[in-house]
């Protein structure tokens, strides 16, 4: 039987997932209260969660208004390690991402706030819907997502966890029929990988992925199972995953 834990302020809350329950289910029946558990690491034997009013992260579209911030985050060093550098200004991130931010695209853009401030963004796509990859991942049905957290001042606080977390929960409620998420980070971007798995997140098979310069780049597929972390429950009832 899976063990959940969930933190509130001193108070840990232990519960065993019911038959049937999901995760965060089983988190949200030991914390009734106004805000919500948000994950801390699923990677282990037992779930934990934590309830933290503290720190609101909201997910919402991407506008043209965010591309300059866009920009300044391709263009960071520690995004450099991960994402090629073809973004060098204005004009090129709007030609890049202008039909995805209109709704003409396949690639729909969200960008995340940490207590109202933009921190980064998640690109997420039904992987069906691009041949070339579906070729090369185990659940073409599943949703695809790219992120990065592009202000370097977030980096490793745990930031990436929790809006990665937000963004799950931001799936499940605009997409209903959603069976599973889908990522694949650099197999050397062991960051990026333990974010994951703290969501919920399990690494499957490497594989080479080609890019856009005719390199190819070893890839780690990672799987989360929506109806075992999320369930059918509500997305949130709080702010945590707003902006819908």
């Amino acid at each position: 039987m899976t063990r959940v834990e969930v933190l509130v302020g001193d108070d840990r809350r232990v519960t065993e997932v019911a038959p049937g329950e999901s995760w965060l289910a089983a988190a949200r029946r030991t914390t009734p209260g106004p805000h919500d558990p948000v994950a801390v690491d699923l990677s282990g034997e037992v779930k934990r969660f934590a309830v933290d009013p503290d720190l609101v992260v909201a997910v919402r579209p991407m506008t043209y208004g965010d591309l300059p911030d866009v920009v300044a985050w391709r263009a960071a060093p520690h995004v450099l390690r991960w994402w090629d550098a073809d973004l060098p200004d204005l004009e090129a991130a709007t030609a890049k991402y202008g039909s995805r931010i209109d709704g003409a695209s396949r690639t729909s853009m969200w960008v995340w706030e940490v207590n109202g401030r933009s921190v980064g963004f998640a690109q997420d796509y039904r992987i069906r819907d691009y041949p070339d990859h579906a070729l090369l991942v185990p659940d073409p049905d599943a949703t695809g997502v790219d992120y990065l957290i592009g202000r370097a001042e977030w980096v490793g606080r745990g930031v990436g966890t929790r809006c990665l977390w937000a963004w799950v929960l931001h799936l499940r409620a605009r997409r209903v029929d959603a069976t599973a998420a889908f990522a694949a980070p650099d197999h050397r971007n062991r960051a990026s990988l333990r974010a994951l798995a703290k969501v919920g997140f399990v690494e499957g098979l490497w594989f080479d992925e080609p890019q856009a310069d005719g390199s190819v780049d070893t890839v780690v597929g990672c799987t989360l199972d929506l109806a075992t972390v999320i369930g059918d429950v509500a997305p949130c009832h709080n702010s945590v995953a707003g902006s819908f």
